[in-house]
This record gives structure tokens, C-alpha cells and sequence, in this order.
């Protein structure tokens, strides 16, 4: 397509891709309070994504050719390495032993692909190679990973709709990302690698839609939490929900505590420990002007 290597599927990725990420950043300045900013980051990822791994290689260009996979390689596994942040961030990822940080992984990640790609590509100069030398135990490391996520939220009920959606949307997206080493194996065939990729990002998109729609459903509960001036009463409810300084975690506990849900319960719902729950509650209280929770309970659940 266009006389270059990108495929026709891939170039309609990277179109649906740009205008989500344009309408993400238009209402992140809409609504400021409410930060789409690491949602926009992960969007600019797949955007790069898309160009490089659609586009390169190019076998006419002057730089070395090894350059272009460098390149191409860098912002797979960049992209890779974001999306689990973006699921440390989400949930508590704390079932992982031998001092899993995302940080750890983050080093294991790269020093694998300097010692078990650029090295043998080097050495043998033939690409195949290297792709089989490094995509095997990465593909161990991503399936190990990806089973101890399951059984990190498969075995937590809810009754929250909303939670069981994400859990599930979850699921689909970081399968997509372990699935990447071994697409990588089978061959260039974009329509199917990069249909894969993008679906985890779609399923993340989901997410934050429903997210979206799920402070929408409990506005009515937390509207005097969140908007404080009486005069904002009368507003159109585009410019209601501002939710002052309260970050979308934290709306979404102060939504559970004012509906009389405990922090056990909370952390069950949501996949994080009790001590993050009690964390994101005592920032809500100082945000809101109270003490504890009987005091934030008392003045705002009367109000809901």
C-alpha cells in the first residue's frame, strides 16, 4: 500500500486509532479533572505502533537495516511494557514473587532483547534466528504472566456489573499482548498481528468507557462530593461531572463507600488490596474536607 510494506488493515488501524486518541484528548481537556492521561499515552503508543510496524522495514533506506528492526522491536516491547503498567496501575498486581516490580520486568524485557535478539542477529546475521532465540523465552515470560493474572481476578466474584466487565475486557487485552512473541514467530502476516494488537487496545478502550458511563450512572450518589457549588446545580450535566481533584480510582471507592460498602468488599470488587482501599479513602477524605469515613458518610450520603 502506498508503494511501502504497510498492509491495508494495518493503515485502517492506525485511521481508527488517531481519531480515538484525537476525541480522548479533546475530552481530557474538556473535563480536566477527570485525567484521561494514561489512557492517551497507551493510544499514542499503538499509534506508533502502527506507523513503525506497518511501514519499516525499508529496505531502500541508507541506514543500516538492523536500525529499523531496532526501532520497530523498541516500540513493540515499549508498547508491551505500557500496557502492563497500565494493569499494575488498574490493579494491584501483587501475586508476583521474586520481586516482580514492574520496574524488574521492565529490565528483564530489555536486557532479553539486547542478549537474545541484537546479539544473535549480530553474530548471524540472519533474523529469523534471532526472532526464534528471543521470542520463545519471552513467550514463556508473557504466558506465565498472563496465568498468574487469571488466577489473580478469576476466582474474585462481583456483583458489579461494571467490574465484571472490566475483568473480562482485561483478560482479552493482555492476551493479545502475550500472544504478540509468538505471532512474531509465525511470520510478517500484519492483518493477523496487528488485528490481535489492536484488539487489546480496543478492549482497553471499552474499559474506560464504561468507566465513564459508570460515574454517569452514580452521579446522583456522589454529585455533592464532587461539585461542592450549589450554583453548578442548574449546569448542563456535560459540565457537572468535574469531580474536583478526585482521580477516576478515587471516584470510583467514593461511590462504594457511599454505598455503604466496606473496604474488604471494595478491594474484592476491584481487584486491590484492602490497604490501597484505605489509601484511596483517606485521600478522599482529605480532598473533601473530612476526617473519616462516619464524617464523610454523614455529610454527603444525606445529600445523594
Amino acid at each position: 500500500m502506498f508503494g511501502t510494506s504497510i498492509h491495508w488493515t494495518t493503515f485502517f488501524y492506525l485511521l481508527i486509532d488517531t481519531f480515538i486518541v484525537v476525541i480522548a484528548a479533546i475530552e481530557n481537556f474538556k473535563l480536566k479533572r477527570l485525567s484521561f492521561q494514561r489512557y492517551i499515552i497507551l493510544g499514542l503508543l499503538y499509534i506508533a505502533y502502527n506507523t513503525t510496524g506497518g511501514f519499516l522495514p525499508i529496505e531502500n533506506l541508507t541506514d543500516p537495516l538492523i536500525l529499523q528492526y531496532i526501532i520497530t522491536y523498541g516500540v513493540a516491547i515499549a508498547l508491551c511494557l505500557y500496557m502492563i503498567y497500565y494493569l499494575f496501575k488498574d490493579y494491584d498486581i501483587i501475586f508476583l514473587k521474586f520481586r516482580a516490580s514492574f520496574k524488574n520486568i521492565a529490565i528483564l524485557v530489555i536486557s532479553s532483547f539486547i542478549l537474545l535478539f541484537l546479539i544473535p542477529y549480530v553474530l548471524t546475521n540472519s533474523l529469523d534466528s534471532a526472532r526464534i532465540v528471543f521470542t520463545i523465552p519471552t513467550s514463556i515470560m508473557a504466558f506465565i504472566f498472563l496465568g498468574l493474572f487469571y488466577r489473580k481476578i478469576s476466582n474474585l466474584k462481583s456483583s458489579n456489573n461494571f467490574i465484571s466487565k472490566r475483568k473480562r475486557l482485561a483478560l482479552i487485552s493482555i492476551s493479545c499482548i502475550v500472544l504478540l512473541p509468538i505471532l512474531t514467530v509465525i511470520g510478517d502476516y500484519q492483518w493477523l498481528t496487528f488485528s490481535v494488537m489492536n484488539l487489546a487496545f480496543y478492549a482497553i478502550t471499552t474499559i474506560e468507557i464504561n468507566r465513564y458511563l459508570y460515574f454517569l450512572k452514580n452521579k446522583d450518589i456522589v454529585y455533592e462530593v464532587f461539585t461542592f457549588n450549589k450554583e453548578q446545580k442548574d449546569a448542563p450535566i456535560n459540565i457537572k461531572i468535574i469531580y474536583q481533584d478526585l482521580t477516576r480510582r478515587e471516584v470510583e471507592i467514593a461511590v462504594s463507600i457511599l454505598n455503604n460498602l466496606s473496604y474488604k468488599k471494595i478491594a474484592k470488587d476491584l481487584y486491590i488490596a484492602e490497604s490501597t482501599v484505605s489509601k484511596h479513602a483517606s485521600n478522599i477524605f482529605k480532598k473533601t474536607g473530612v476526617n473519616s469515613r462516619k464524617e464523610f458518610l454523614s455529610r454527603f450520603h444525606k445529600n445523594s
